[in-house]
């Protein structure tokens, strides 16, 4: 993958399975990203229900200001080919 532009940031929890997927997904970009652990962490998690609108499922991922979701909507994004256009900085 090309330069990266924007921030990524994914809110985790432990012993989650779509958690570790999309930090998989995202490591095979060959992108950084802020890993957070919020599962025990209520002030963490509050931000993440922030920013994501309510919504409390892990992972929540966001590429600079854009609420990706969890990783069904990120690998949906991947199938389509827009989530390298967006780790550019290039979609939505």
């Amino acid at each position: 993958m090309a330069e990266q532009s924007l921030n990524i940031t994914v809110y985790t929890r432990m012993l989650c399975p779509f958690c570790f997927r999309a930090v998989k997904l995202l490591k095979s970009k060959n992108v950084t990203f802020d890993e957070i652990d919020a599962g025990f962490n209520p002030k963490k998690r509050t931000e993440m229900l922030q920013r994501s609108n309510g919504k409390s499922t892990y992972p929540q991922i966001f590429i600079g200001d854009y609420h990706v979701g969890g990783f069904d909507d990120m690998a949906e994004l991947d199938r389509n080919g827009e989530l390298d256009k967006l780790l550019l900085g290039v979609g939505r």
